[in-house]
């Protein structure tokens, strides 16, 4: 049983990287590292399962912290560059150098 949650993790997880490496919208590769971030939380959580400890659940919620503060200070990042250029494309984030 745990090995389908394994597998439903790869496969998110693979979903994510083929999101941020074929899309240019910034919201759509925000969306697939959360994604990516999701199936690691699922990896941790089944192998937790799997050997009947907590350590993943732990892992699982640090993690969650982690991407809720990165989900804030990107979200801002990205609505002050729709605000000054008017486009979410990922190739504003070169305007972002000294």
């Amino acid at each position: 049983m745990v090995s389908h949650y394994l597998f439903l993790s790869i496969i998110l997880f693979c979903l994510g990287i083929l999101g941020v490496v074929s899309r240019r919208n910034v919201f759509i590769v925000f969306m697939s590292i959360e994604l990516m971030l999701n199936a690691a939380n699922l990896g941790f959580v089944s192998l937790s399962r799997l050997h009947v400890n907590m350590d993943g659940h732990v892992l699982a919620l640090m993690v969650m912290a982690v991407a809720a503060a990165e989900a804030a200070l990107a979200l801002a990042v990205i609505i002050l560059l729709h605000k000054h250029k008017g486009n979410l494309d990922t190739n504003i984030f070169s305007l972002l150098k000294g």
